[in-house]
């Protein structure tokens, strides 16, 4: 596919460039920079809507604020990818989430211009008043901006961040990119005009004066005066509670139009004082037509053709697992009208939508709020209801004091249905679900099962649904599932029981999750070499099957238990089972594979897998080096 002609974009190498073009270049820049936005992630994938909302308001953040010594911090990620083109990165955009190229999200491993790493939302105020201070404390004079969405504003970290910097007084610049939420009425000239008009130096002259004066007049007339000016610009532009917070609110005013975006931004740089709100209002997918049609289906994309819009996605005989999850879910709750469903903003991003289609009274989206979420479950466990909470593995670290305090130590029986376990490929370490299990299974009163396959997944639904004696959890991962039949319906499985898949005798390996089609792999391998292998499913991380273990232990020369999680989870608490038991007091070997302890960069999931391990080469490098050279010599693999 041909590149689209932008002569202007070619020229700029950095922010630099753009600083030294005439204003009236900026129109032509900003439609260029849409384009090759389209058409790189027409190649790549990746999110298109938001990065096409903010054009205009990136080129107009890079002219005005001297970055990269003024801090540029994207909330989010999600509408970074204009950022990165027009700060030296343009040559690499089209390895955009691709194995060794850029992030799909801001990181400062890669550029100067990335003031602060970004993958989860409402982290950027919090961040921007960091590095205010640091700045204040350094007797440093740069501008910190802080560009966030109006989804990532529904987070109480967000909330706490302004409370937080309308208390220090130091100077903070937010950028509130309004795409969504209509949280304000439709903006045009007249909007714009006030806009300019309260950041001008005119206006905020004749408010000082009009302070000094009131400062004369008794207290109680003061406070008055200051109220209602702060009454009447709030009613006027908007704002009143971001003026309660303690900052200085201007707009609403259009962001796609740079004859208003520039001389407001230039007058809010130069303010002096304290922190300022700016609210631009934004079109998800501007300019571009299929996106703007629907901006749902082009917030994240995978490669489409630029003339028609249509994405490639590759076909499937098996389902998604989310998709499983969701009709599963459905099925139960169809069963018990105790059953709900909460997420945080991700209702299809985790299935629950399907129930809510259904059954919406039961369904509560409480936005980006995961703390909320599982304490707001937790209410719902409390008073007899059946809760499933439905979030990514990634986000569920957010709340994970509300899962220790609010769930797990007053036993309450909330279900965490936990997408997106596991590696998940281009969103990389930001989204990657490692940890989940570590962090779950140290919990007292707590069952965490992990399905192998999109089958065990609709009867782990089911086990939830009917485990009434304090929280569990059920882990599955991003992507299609391995094509099995799939049960007419879900039945409860033992708690804490796992399942023989093959029967051998020397070697035993045992999977939790998804890994097990490798672990199965590995097996006919290792036996075509003469290696004798049992493979066994483990369903639970915790409680674990003793007995299974136990026998697979007495009955084996070697252990290995494979999970794609953490250093630290199953295999960690299978190797506390086994000392404990005095197991390893005999002859036996025994090896854990999990993910590495690291952060692995984003590339596709097999990759990622082997690079870490756990496919099937790895699990059979690991069992012939643990046997020891003698087998290796009789298996044929070195001289």
């Amino acid at each position: 596919m041909s590149k689209p002609v932008t002569p202007l974009l070619d020229a700029i190498a950095s922010p630099a460039d753009l600083r030294a073009l005439p204003e009236s270049d900026l129109v032509r820049v900003a439609e260029e920079l849409r384009a090759e936005t389209v058409s790189a992630v027409s190649v790549t994938g990746g999110h298109l809507g938001a990065g096409l909302g903010v054009i205009e308001l990136t080129v107009a953040l890079h002219y005005v604020f001297d970055t990269p010594r003024d801090r540029l911090i994207w909330d989010v990620g999600h509408q970074a990818y204009p950022h990165k083109i027009l700060t030296g990165r343009r040559a690499r955009i089209r390895t955009l989430r691709q194995g060794g190229g850029l992030s799909g999200f801001t990181k400062r491993a890669e550029s100067e211009y990335d003031a602060f790493g970004a993958g989860h939302s409402s982290t950027s105020i919090s961040a921007g008043l960091g590095m205010a201070v640091a700045r204040d404390l350094a007797r440093r004079t740069n501008t910190v901006v802080a560009v966030i969405g109006d989804g990532a504003m529904s987070a109480g970290m967000a909330y706490e961040a302004m409370n937080n910097a309308g208390a220090t007084g130091s100077r903070l610049i937010v950028i509130l990119n309004d795409n969504d939420m209509s949280i304000a009425p439709p903006t045009g000239a007249m909007s714009s005009y006030l806009a300019r008009l309260v950041t001008s130096q005119t206006y905020r002259s004749l408010r000082d004066v009009a302070k000094q004066f009131a400062g004369r007049l008794p207290k109680f007339l003061y406070d008055k005066v200051e109220r209602t000016e702060e009454f009447g610009r709030g009613f006027f532009t908007g704002g009143t509670l971001f003026e309660e917070l303690g900052f200085y609110y201007v707009g609403p005013l259009d962001g796609h139009n740079l004859d208003h975006l520039l001389p407001i931004l230039r007058n809010v740089r130069d303010m002096p004082g304290g922190p300022v709100l700016v609210h631009v209002v934004t079109k998800k997918g501007k300019g571009y037509a299929p996106a703007e049609a629907a901006d749902d289906k082009y917030h994240g994309v995978s490669a489409f053709d630029v003339i028609t819009g249509a994405q490639s996605k590759p076909k499937s005989n098996a389902p998604a697992y989310t998709k499983v999850f969701g009709e599963a879910l459905l099925a139960e709750a169809k069963r018990d009208d105790r059953i709900v469903a909460v997420t945080a903003a991700m209702p299809q991003g985790t299935g629950v939508d399907i129930m809510a289609e259904v059954y919406p009274k039961r369904v509560f989206d409480v936005g980006i709020a995961e703390q909320h979420a599982v304490t707001f479950s937790a209410g719902l466990a409390a008073e007899g209801f059946k809760p499933f909470c439905a979030i990514y593995s990634t986000f569920l670290q957010r709340a994970y004091d509300q899962v220790v305090h609010d769930v797990a130590l007053q036993k309450l029986p909330v279900r965490f249905a936990i997408d997106r376990a596991g590696l998940v490929g281009a969103d990389g370490p930001t989204h990657a679900g490692a940890f989940d299990v570590a962090a779950l299974a140290c919990l007292p009163n707590m069952v965490v099962m992990a399905a192998a396959d999109e089958a065990e997944l609709v009867h782990m639904v089911a086990t939830a649904a009917a485990y009434d004696a304090g929280p569990s959890a059920l882990r599955y991962p991003r992507g299609d599932g391995v094509g099995v039949e799939l049960p007419e319906r879900g039945i409860a499985l033992p708690i804490g029981k796992g399942r023989i898949v093959r029967e051998g005798s020397r070697i035993a390996i045992l999977s939790l999750g998804t890994r097990l089609a490798e672990a199965m792999k590995a097996a006919e391998e290792l036996a075509a070499r003469g290696l004798s292998t049992t493979v066994a499913d483990a369903r639970f991380a915790k409680p674990l099957d003793r007995e299974l273990i136990l026998a697979l232990a007495a009955n084996h020369e070697l252990l290995i238990t494979v999970e794609e999680g953490a250093v630290g989870g199953f295999g960690a608490h299978v190797l506390s089972l086994l000392a404990d038991a005095g197991a390893l007091d005999s002859d036996l070997k025994v090896r854990t594979l999990t993910l590495p302890d690291r952060y692995q960069d984003h590339d596709k999931p097999d990759r990622m897998y082997a690079a870490a391990g756990l496919d099937a080469k790895g699990i059979v490098a690991k069992a012939l080096s643990a046997l020891g050279h003698i087998d290796r010599k009789a298996t044929g693999l070195i001289a």
